[in-house]
C-alpha cells in the first residue's frame, strides 16, 4: 500500500516529468516513485547506475554490467569467497571493488536481481531451443 506525499515541482521540471512519464507509457508518480527510489539506490551504493535496455529496466555499475551479471558470474564460478571475487573482476576485466560493489547491491536487492538472472537464463534457453530447431530444418 502506497502513502500520499505532496510534493511541489518547479513548473519546468514538471513538464519534463509528464513528458517522460508519457514517453515510458507510465503515470508521473510512478515515474517520480521509480526516480526517487533509483536516486537512492544510487547514493545508497555509489558505482550502480540505473539503464533501459532490452531485457528492461535494471541495474548496473556504471560503464559496466549489469549488477544480474557479476552475480550469476559469481554464482557460477567454482571458486568461493574473495577468491571468486577476484577471479570475476579478472574475467570481466573490472577492478575488484567494482565487484564488491555489485555483491553489495546484490545483496540488498537479491530477489530483484535473481528474478533478472531467471529471465536472462530463460530467454537464453528459448534461443537456444529456437536455434537447434532452424538447425534441424536445415540439416
Amino acid at each position: 500500500m502506497s502513502t500520499p506525499l505532496s510534493i511541489r515541482f518547479d513548473p519546468e521540471l514538471l513538464d519534463r516529468l509528464r513528458r517522460a512519464a508519457a514517453g515510458r507509457n507510465t503515470t508521473p508518480s510512478g515515474l517520480a516513485q521509480r526516480l526517487v527510489d533509483e536516486g537512492l539506490r544510487s547514493q545508497e551504493f555509489p558505482g550502480i547506475v540505473f539503464r533501459d535496455g532490452p531485457s528492461g529496466h535494471r541495474a548496473g555499475l556504471a560503464a559496466g554490467p549489469d549488477v544480474w551479471e557479476i552475480a550469476a558470474a559469481l554464482r557460477d564460478s567454482e571458486l568461493r569467497g574473495r577468491d571468486a571475487v577476484e577471479a570475476v573482476a579478472a574475467e570481466l576485466t573490472l577492478p575488484v571493488g567494482r565487484v564488491r560493489t555489485a555483491l553489495a547491491y546484490y545483496g540488498a536487492y537479491a530477489e530483484e536481481i535473481d528474478a533478472e538472472i531467471a529471465d536472462n537464463e530463460r530467454a537464453a534457453d528459448e534461443a537456444l531451443r529456437s536455434w537447434e530447431s532452424q538447425q534441424r530444418l536445415l540439416a
